[in-house]
């Protein structure tokens, strides 16, 4: 055997002469292959002025003294071009893209996230956070016609939303919560949220609007001309009324509610 295995290193003879040129030999293929980190994967010619230790990744259809050498690592060492060829399992990180690719034995793919335990983009993942990104713009496409978001959750009396926050304080929730009714609230300080319209499951998704005894109605002003409630305490029954920025007055005949 003149090779190791794996990385096809030179073994040194028994009684081999200049011993020093084998063991440099080794040495350059670890320089080349270990930590591997290419600066590029989309050239398919060799670059016109490349430096000492330079290493690539080979583009498809290679051309001049590259050619038929697709897929594999190249490095550029001693003033010639030194092929690798890829073992199954190999990591490669490209400088450039800043992504990590790993060998499968037939390509070169991306690192895989199959059943991964935490998932965090440009920040940090947690035990309760398991996917957790940092961007300013989060990108859903579809795959060639129509895309859908799911929340999954366990059962009809558990709670599936999405919490709008301000420095991590919640402050406006949608979503299903404890029943199959579709709940839109907020909140002034992440701690106590008002409901402000129900979409009633078990009436065809009907929606309803909060309800008010007449001294507990909020300040017209501040809910703003066109904000509807119910009255639950009206004089003659409960009755909609709404805002006309000044005062609240019922809908049936656009009477100040007292």
């Amino acid at each position: 055997m003149s090779d190791t295995t794996n990385l096809a290193m030179p073994y040194i003879e028994a009684a081999q002469a200049q011993k020093h040129v084998t063991h440099n030999e080794a040495l350059r293929i670890l320089d080349a292959i270990m930590m591997l980190c290419v600066l590029d994967r989309d050239l398919a010619a060799p670059p016109a002025s490349p430096a000492d230790g330079d290493r690539y990744l080979v583009a498809s259809a290679a051309t001049d003294e590259w050619y038929g050498h697709d897929g594999k690592i190249v490095a550029w060492q001693d003033g010639a071009w030194i092929f690798h060829k890829p073992q199954e399992g190999w990591r490669l990180w490209i400088a450039d893209e800043e992504c990590l690719l790993i060998f499968n034995g037939a390509s070169w793919t991306g690192a895989s996230t199959q059943d991964a335990s935490y998932l965090g983009v440009n920040t940090t993942a947690d035990d309760t956070n398991r996917f957790a990104v940092a961007s300013n713009a989060i990108l859903l496409n579809h795959a060639g016609s129509s895309v859908q978001v799911k929340l999954n959750r366990n059962g009809d009396s558990d709670n599936a939303g999405i919490l709008v926050q301000s420095g991590y304080s919640g402050r406006a929730e949608i979503g299903c919560f404890g029943n199959d009714d579709f709940i839109f609230k907020t909140s002034p300080d992440g701690s106590v949220f008002d409901i402000g319209l129900t979409l009633v499951s078990a009436a065809n998704g009907v929606p309803r609007i909060p309800g008010f005894a007449v001294a507990g109605l909020p300040d017209p002003a501040i809910a703003g001309a066109g904000a509807l409630v119910l009255v639950q305490d009206a004089s003659g029954g409960p009755v909609i009324a709404f805002s006309d920025g000044a005062v609240w007055r019922r809908c049936t005949d656009r009477a100040e509610v007292r």
